[in-house]
């Protein structure tokens, strides 16, 4: 794309404001028995679920949501990964329908039934759902759950949520508007599961704070399982000023797709969103830039298609779990950590830790933004609670070093603990240059290890492991300093 007169309108202001719209979240328990076929006896059964709908709910129509959570049957089975959908149609079909997959004593079931909403007896209808069991198509048992209104109601009505849904490909676009002293970074991280091989595709758009030319370079990096790092760059290059994404020296990052070459490697993949946007820092700061830097993941988790080549060695990815992320803003932070972590399940961990250049918020420990994406909701729900607290006292703190850096805080009712480590023949060092001249140097590894630790408040029991992961070369990290 060249830069003409049409470009340049793209890149303005408009051309930056994100379609959004807002959704509907909410937490929803019940309580029943079940009879499973064959036995004579009932059995208690729990549902503690979340569901999201992408639109906000509407009564007269039919809305589709996806539901998460945790299903316990009294003696057979406690899965807090159950996940399914809602057919909500209160008043257009007269039900509300749950299908929900599960796992019991080994075995994979369905529990499928649905609320017939009646106007004779509106109240008992909502709260009442006949149910039924199956595996592998096959009945196995029947049921009931009801929703208990006396201790149910109140929490229920108070879990509504209503929030924001932005299109990962409108999060995709540059966001520069030609001032001086700005950097802007699309970037892609991921694993290949065949070979255990991390990939590191890095695009760059560099505006420099003395008015030169701006300019676009980056790099390539594959860490292979048995072997040494491999990188090559690409550029410097002309910006042609595109507008859906990175487009220069024959390599480009546009919504679901990445090409390109630089030395040996060559690489065309195809990206599958498969989770909603996550912002690591305030959601505020993307839209308007008041803080030094911002970064967002337009999809937390992605899914990656397609070949990666690298000295003569070809990548067939198949489903390949990552995500890409942006950052946009006055270039490099004094010092930093990054750290994604796909937990599996659809659980994922964005970490940024950095120390601002700032005059005075360079003198200040390293600032925290912690994001947990878990069984569909995001703790800490407000980012900048993590990182600055209340009455100016951080949440979370880091201690940033090599081989291993940690993050640790609480937030609520949770705690967590953080430890990354990045051994040296699996950590790449690259040095490149900010906007305003001043060197920089991340020091990168696809191949991380990281443990992670979630903790939740019992009363009067002290803290209890709600969650815990060991990923052993599948995080990946970054340290970096100026």
């Amino acid at each position: 794309m060249t830069a003409g007169p049409n470009a340049r309108a793209e890149t303005g202001p408009g051309a930056h404001r994100t379609p959004e719209a807002r959704g509907t979240t909410f937490r929803e328990t019940m309580l029943g028995t079940v009879r499973l076929d064959g036995e004579d006896r009932t059995r208690r059964i729990r549902l503690d679920l979340r569901v999201a709908a992408d639109r906000v709910l509407r009564p007269l129509a039919t809305t589709p949501a996806r539901a998460t959570g945790r299903i316990r049957i009294a003696g057979l089975s406690d899965d807090p990964r159950a996940r399914g959908e809602l057919e909500i149609s209160p008043l257009a079909r007269r039900r509300i329908r749950y299908r929900l997959s599960f796992t019991a004593d080994g075995r994979d079931l369905t529990l499928d039934g649905w609320k017939s909403v009646t106007p004779r007896r509106p109240l008992t209808s909502m709260t009442v759902l006949p149910f039924t069991l199956y595996e592998n198509g096959t009945r196995v048992g029947t049921g009931t759950l009801r929703f208990p209104l006396t201790t149910g109601l109140a929490p229920f009505l108070a879990s509504f949520r209503f929030p924001r849904r932005e299109a990962a490909d409108a999060l995709i676009s540059p966001r520069w508007k030609g001032e001086p002293g700005r950097t802007e970074v699309w970037y892609t991280t991921l694993t290949d599961p065949a070979t255990g091989t991390g990939l590191w595709l890095h695009h760059e758009l560099t505006a420099p704070a003395d008015g030169s030319p701006p300019y676009a370079h980056g790099w390539a990096a594959a860490f292979p399982a048995h072997g040494p790092v491999r990188h090559a760059r690409f550029g410097p290059a002309p910006w042609d000023r595109p507008c859906d994404g990175f487009t220069a020296a024959g390599v480009s990052a546009t919504p679901g797709r990445l090409t390109g070459s630089a030395g040996t490697f060559r690489w065309d993949l195809s990206e599958r969103v498969t989770d909603a946007p996550l912002f690591t820092f305030p959601r505020w700061s993307w839209r308007r830039p008041l803080l030094p830097a911002a970064q967002i993941l337009p999809a937390a988790r992605a899914a990656y298609d397609g070949t990666f080549t690298f000295d003569g060695t070809t990548l067939t990815l198949d489903g390949a779990p990552g995500g890409s992320a942006r950052i946009y803003g006055h270039g490099n932070a004094r010092r930093w950590a990054w750290l994604h972590a796909d937990l599996g399940g659809g659980d994922v961990l964005e970490v940024v830790a950095a120390v601002s250049m700032r005059p005075v918020l360079r003198r200040l420990p390293p600032l925290v933004f912690l994001r947990l994406r878990r069984n569909g909701g995001t703790w800490p729900r407000r980012p900048e609670r993590g990182a600055i607290g209340w009455a100016g006292l951080g949440r979370f703190r880091a201690e940033v070093g090599l081989p291993t850096w940690t993050v640790t805080g609480r937030a609520g009712l949770r705690r967590i603990r953080v430890e990354v480590t990045q051994p040296a023949d699996r950590t790449l060092a690259l040095d490149y240059t900010d906007p305003d001249g001043a060197p920089a140097l991340c020091r990168n590894s696809e191949r991380a290890d990281a443990h992670v630790l979630l903790e939740r408040r019992w009363w009067p029991g002290g803290w209890r492991t709600e969650a815990e992961w060991h990923l052993a070369g599948t995080a990946h990290a970054e340290v970096g300093t100026r």
